[in-house]
């Protein structure tokens, strides 16, 4: 493509064989219906099933509309849309999930309000199809999210969403190894909104989202967008110190006023609060090594990630 399109949407695809023809179709059709110059970039992350092949032919079928990036293995979701972003070269970029739960439909609505100046647009998923495990746990991020940032957006963890071409530009020169793409959107946005859309059930196909990817997931936010469980474990264990302090304080005029034998009494006593502060510190070292071993991996350098092919560019515009 040779002019800069208006529109770039880029959508992370893994093991979404089932999703995919159906997805292509209604992207491309919405995308037309906008009546701006668009592209749609697929990003394969490392799919063991029939994706990327899927996404090969679409390029082929839909010359200068569609581009595939091929990772040569998964990276996860985030670091994907990066390397997606990299590839795009839209005014305005909207990402969107390829299990079709977030309609394409609502496109045009976060191109809206792009066009009518937000930097960064988020949505709301309502009603939302999901179990009730995820709610939960979407409800807890979102509500920590907002205490630690600031920014009240309802819905961190809805992929469509919609950023200008400076703020994808400003998050491409950063180089964390864990990037949460809102958070850090959001932190160079003068002007953030959000907007309702609609969502629908999985109807093929399984989440990627483990339980376990959803723990990790939320040690990744503690730890990428504030240093607030430091200062917490700072007045934790002044606290637990303090207390301590009392106790032993407690526990020394006891022994004085009736005698060695009392203090015998409280060993079960004393072997108890013992574990709780070594179960404090273990807590707290577990957080200082979440902290140490991501500034590890940000000191290595290392790339995020490792394009193996991208299909629908020319060498001239890989180049640019």
């Amino acid at each position: 493509m040779k002019d800069h399109p208006v529109l770039s949407v880029v959508i992370p695809v893994y093991n979404e064989e089932q999703n995919l023809e159906e997805l292509i179709t209604r992207v491309l059709k919405i995308c037309k219906s906008t009546g701006k110059s668009f592209e749609v970039v697929f990003v394969d992350d490392g799919s063991r099933d029939k994706s990327s092949d899927i996404i090969t032919k679409a390029v082929h079928d839909n010359p200068n509309h569609i581009v595939a990036v091929l990772l040569n293995r998964n990276y996860g979701q985030h670091v994907a849309i990066m390397a997606a972003m990299a590839e795009s070269a839209g005014e305005f970029v909207i990402t969107l999930d390829a299990d079709l739960q977030n309609p394409p439909e609502e496109i045009p609505r976060v191109l809206e309000k792009l066009q009518e100046g937000a930097d960064v647009v988020g949505t709301i998923r309502t009603p939302r199809h999901d179990p009730i495990f995820r709610k939960v746990f979407s409800y807890l991020t979102n509500k920590m999210v907002q205490k630690a940032t600031g920014v009240m957006m309802h819905d961190y963890g809805c992929m469509l969403r919609g950023y200008r071409r400076e703020i994808v530009s400003a998050m491409l020169r950063c180089h964390e190894r864990s990037t949460f793409l809102p958070i850090l959107a959001n932190s160079f946005a003068r002007h953030a909104t959000e907007i309702e859309v609609k969502h629908a059930a999985r109807t093929a196909g399984d989440s990627k989202y483990s339980v376990w990817k959803l723990i990790n997931l939320q040690f990744d936010l503690l730890t990428s967008m504030t240093n607030g469980p430091l200062r917490l474990l700072s007045i934790v264990g002044g606290i637990i110190s303090a207390t301590g302090v009392g106790f032993g304080l407690f526990l020394f005029l006891m022994r004085i006023i009736h005698g060695p034998e009392w203090a015998v009494g409280g060993v079960f006593t004393l072997f108890a609060i013992l574990f709780i502060f070594i179960g404090a510190q273990f807590v707290g070292l577990g957080l200082l090594g979440e902290y140490i071993g991501r500034i590890y991996l940000d000191v290595r350098a290392r790339p995020r990630y490792l394009v193996r092919q991208v299909i629908g560019r020319t060498k001239e515009e890989t180049k640019k």
